[in-house]
């Protein structure tokens, strides 16, 4: 098992705290740039 697979597989395991912690870093940038981006943040 490779690198890359090991990864895949923590992702799949702990996809909710990182979707937890993408969603709170696109607050972050909101909040910095008073919702500027906002819409760029959402697609990403």
């Amino acid at each position: 098992m490779g690198i890359f697979d090991k990864a895949g597989d923590l992702a799949k395991q702990h996809e909710d705290r990182i979707e937890a912690g993408i969603e709170q870093a696109g607050d972050f940038v909101d909040e910095k740039t008073g919702g500027k981006y906002a819409g760029q943040v959402d697609q990403a």
